[in-house]
């Protein structure tokens, strides 16, 4: 099933396909309460996300693991295509809905069953953050530095908060918070229900990361060459460790440990408790960069790299396990399910492999590459193309 949005401006603002850029001078952030009063809503706040993809990797811990099972055999369920269009950003699929924003400044609420569009709510620039879902509310900022809460039914807004540059990062939540990093090299705790201001932290350079949240911590992976560990009670910053260069993936936790990439192609496991390396493994493809979020499973992590690359590491040593060859970079990030994982490619495809092997059990040729990677719920997967269309996994039509 196709479902065709209405044409939209065929011109993008400048930068916002770029992914490097330096770093922004900050500026007092304000937040603008917005006028329309929205009912409250209330979510199950459980750690489980069974049946739900609510913000970029999946869980607070950005572990890239669903808790939803696909299809043995997977099959298109529909599209959705943005005329002239180009998606950057993961979808968030919450209550049998899909969330996504695309790079030319709109945000789209799509049925999960049938693609079929409910609302959509325009910005003047465009998003490359992934939308977070909590509490009947939206959460996504845009390259213009604007962090949104809007109403999850409706698309209507209910407050906003203004950062002094682009925002990459998407939300993830502490409590009655939310935290998102900006190009403005500052973490930025807010109010979730009202967007006032809790507290703010700066680092020496961006922040392309999402914030990672574990018990009372977060962990940014930073543009400064450095993980930083912070106190989410009041912001300070507990520990740093050096990992030899910027980097724009999200830490993914596994009990005591963090496990992420680097520009320089260097991927890492810290022991986030001691803030110290437990291991290092290089890319043997070049050490080229790698902007690939990992997933990471009880036995293995898994990441994608600018090497065409895409590797499964021994969780333990970091010892390489597969490796998989697509035909063009790997900046989508991997998401396990089951005894599969799923990652796009620049390529234009979409690649189902074995977790424990690395062999290739699907295939799906999309016509577009992939920046955006994967998310996953009710049985049903959903990703997006440099080429402006949603597609949905499943049973099949």
């Amino acid at each position: 099933m196709n479902v065709k949005a209405e044409p939209i401006q065929s011109l993008l603002v400048a930068g916002v396909m770029l992914l490097v850029g330096g770093c922004q001078e900050s500026s007092a952030p304000e937040v603008v309460q917005l006028p329309t009063v929205v009912e409250e809503k209330t979510v199950n706040r459980s750690s489980q996300n069974e049946g739900r993809w609510p913000m970029f990797r999946g869980n607070t811990l950005s572990t890239g693991v669903a808790d939803s099972d696909l299809p043995k055999d997977l099959a298109l369920d529909w599209t959705f295509d943005v005329i002239d269009g180009a998606f950057e950003a993961t979808a968030a699929i919450v209550d049998g809905t899909v969330y996504i924003g695309d790079s030319y400044g709109k945000l789209y609420a799509l049925r999960l069953m049938d693609g079929k569009r409910i609302w959509e709510y325009k910005v003047e620039t465009g998003f490359v953050a992934s939308p977070s879902v909590r509490d009947g509310r939206v959460y996504v900022g845009d390259i213009d530095g604007v962090f949104y809460c809007l109403d999850a039914e409706t698309g209507t807004p209910i407050w906003q908060f203004n950062a002094s540059a682009e925002i990459d990062s998407s939300a993830n939540f502490h409590n009655d918070n939310v935290l998102i990093g900006s190009q403005d090299a500052t973490l930025y705790c807010l109010n979730a229900k009202s967007g006032q201001l809790v507290w703010k932290r700066a680092i020496e350079d961006q922040i392309r990361c999402t914030p990672t949240v574990v018990e009372d911590r977060a962990f940014l992976a930073g543009c400064d060459g450095q993980l930083h560990i912070i106190d989410l009670t009041d912001g300070t910053e507990t520990a740093s460790v050096p990992i030899g260069g910027p980097t724009m993936a999200t830490p993914a936790v596994r009990g005591d440990y963090a496990f992420f990439g680097t520009e320089s192609g260097t991927f890492y496991c810290v022991n986030w408790r001691e803030a110290k390396v437990s291991w290092t493994f290089d890319d043997s493809n070049g050490r080229q960069s790698i902007r690939s979020s990992a997933a990471v499973t009880t036995e293995m992590a898994i990441y994608g790299g600018r090497s065409k690359r895409v590797y499964g590491l021994d969780l333990e040593r970091g010892q390489e396990v597969w490796q998989f060859a697509a035909r063009n970079r790997v900046d989508s990030c991997p998401v396990v399910v089951g005894n599969r994982v799923f990652i796009g490619s620049a390529d234009g495809r979409l690649y189902g492999l074995d977790v424990a092997t690395g062999n290739q059990v699907w295939k799906f040729e999309a016509g577009g590459g992939f920046t955006s990677s994967p998310a996953v719920a009710d049985g049903r997967l959903v990703i997006a193309n440099e080429k402006g269309r949603v597609f949905c996994f499943g049973e099949g039509s």
